[in-house]
């Protein structure tokens, strides 16, 4: 990519911006009621269909704004279900991870339920929706919802920094999920990405570029506690983040 297609003016930015936000809501809004009417079916039907939006976003993000992405580390995903403990920096990523990762839910904060269409979404995909502030309550939930979706072979995605956190910052890193890797013996598979430095939080404009993720191997529990799972976990995605970063 040449410096001018890196640095385009503001106007061609904001263009861009704009062709992207003209469709994506839109879409939002159709993918919902379509999935509405995949309610008497089961949740592997409602995942393909997602899968449709999922990829026909990154292509019009790509056409519209110039913004890719490349993995490395898909090698690293193993062939059954675990838990991915992802970077949270942006919206990019609840949407690429759809990509990256087989059939999946997410485990996500219960007020997102109460927004219409997306929240009716989240609902028939299975979202584990965690009430704020309840402490212990909260992480019962996400270890007995959690274990019973693992066993069914489909994944689980957190983001243990809780919030989508600025680009170049690190947020607390919540235990909960290396409590369910605890308990319920499937692994943490870590991933660290600089969506947030193209597609910022709250941001209306998106920078065109190609967006880095790395995938870790596997961290078990075994001889762990979840203090140690969860230190090991923000380690490496961490350190991953200093070497992937755009902002230095």
């Amino acid at each position: 990519m040449t410096q001018t297609e890196s640095h385009p003016p503001y106007l061609v930015l904001w263009l861009r911006s704009l062709a992207f936000w003209l469709v994506f809501p839109v879409t939002i809004v159709c993918y919902a009621i379509l999935l509405l009417f995949t309610f008497p079916f089961t949740l592997r039907v409602r995942w393909a269909l997602l899968q449709s939006w999922v990829n026909f976003i990154l292509w019009w993000l790509r056409v519209t704004c110039k913004l890719t992405h490349e993995i490395q580390g898909l090698e690293h995903i193993p062939d059954g279900a675990g838990i991915v403990f992802s970077k949270h920096q942006s919206t990019w990523e609840t949407i690429a991870l759809q990509q990256i990762f087989p059939l999946q839910v997410w485990v996500a904060k219960r007020e997102l339920m109460w927004i219409p269409f997306f929240g009716w979404g989240l609902a028939l995909m299975k979202c584990i929706a965690i009430k704020r502030g309840t402490g212990r309550a909260a992480v019962r939930q996400l270890v007995t919802q959690g274990k019973a979706r693992l066993e069914q072979g489909i994944w689980i995605v957190i983001f243990p920094e809780g919030t989508r956190i600025p680009a170049g910052q690190k947020g607390h890193y919540r235990i909960g999920g290396a409590i369910l890797a605890e308990h319920s013996g499937f692994p943490i598979v870590p991933v660290a990405h600089n969506g947030g430095e193209y597609w910022p939080r709250r941001s209306f404009i998106k920078r065109p570029g190609v967006i880095q993720v790395r995938i870790g191997a596997p961290i078990t529990s075994n001889g762990k506690s979840a203090q140690q799972v969860l230190e090991e976990a923000a380690d490496w995605i961490e350190a991953r983040m200093d070497e992937i970063t755009t902002l230095k």
